[in-house]
């Protein structure tokens, strides 16, 4: 199954517009983003557990990266409400699931194989910092390593924000709504920028609060090829 799968390409998607669809788990649904391969898959996700569901255990052997949207997530290492942003590397297990329900954005088979780091953070619990080359924009680091950076920018209402994305970005809204060329995207939209994309950004009215990762495209034919062999 391919979606989204030319890289290449800049790509927005609007996943609060689409519809939900039924994975093979019952009350576990899913809107994909971007996708290469079936039930194995490098993919970009939204899904949603349904009060009382679950997924039955399962090894991540190409990794598991994601955030809590709405909800709370669950598995045998605690409770992760709203905000939780958590890396499961290659060859983690866990039990998923969620007693009140939860929706989440998660990225899979986008580690190297080596990366054993595991990450769980509450990031409504982590000051911003502001910027110094614009003031408008406050970031919180999430993650960081030799190929990617993980973040989340706060923008004021009205802010532009610029650059080259020389090894590729994703942006997901998480909160307010931003402009990009001529798509305006809101809560939960998505944008991928290729390797070598220009982003011209600006705030809208109430600001936004996105997350954003820096550098992870330049790999993207690499972890295709291990989701080939898996």
């Amino acid at each position: 199954m391919k979606i989204n799968a030319d890289f290449d390409q800049r790509v927005v998607v609007h996943s609060e517009a689409m519809d939900w669809i039924n994975s093979p788990m019952p009350g576990v649904a899913r809107r994909p983003l971007d996708r290469v391969g079936d039930e194995v898959a490098r993919a970009t996700t939204i899904v949603k557990y349904d009060p009382g569901s679950k997924f039955s255990p399962h090894v991540h052997t190409g990794g598991e990266e994601f955030i809590v949207l709405e909800g709370v997530f669950q598995d045998e290492h605690g409770d992760f409400p709203v905000g939780s942003y958590i890396r499961n590397p290659p060859q983690s297990s866990h039990t998923p699931g969620s007693e009140p329900g939860c929706v989440i954005f998660v990225k899979l088979w986008q580690f190297e194989p080596d990366d054993r780091t595991h990450v769980r953070l509450n990031m409504n619990f982590m000051e911003p910092v502001q910027t110094r080359e614009n003031e408008g924009v406050a970031i919180t680091p999430l993650y960081s390593d030799e190929r990617e950076r993980v973040e989340v920018q706060t923008w004021a209402p009205g802010t532009k924000v610029g650059f080259t994305a020389s090894e590729g970005a994703e942006f997901l809204v998480l909160d307010g709504e931003f402009t990009e060329q001529d798509d305006t995207l809101v809560k939960h939209s998505w944008l991928r920028v290729p390797v070598g994309g220009t982003v011209a950004a600006v705030a809208g009215q109430a600001g936004a609060k996105v997350w954003i990762k820096h550098g992870n495209l330049s790999l993207v034919n690499e972890q295709i090829n291990r989701v080939s062999n898996a």
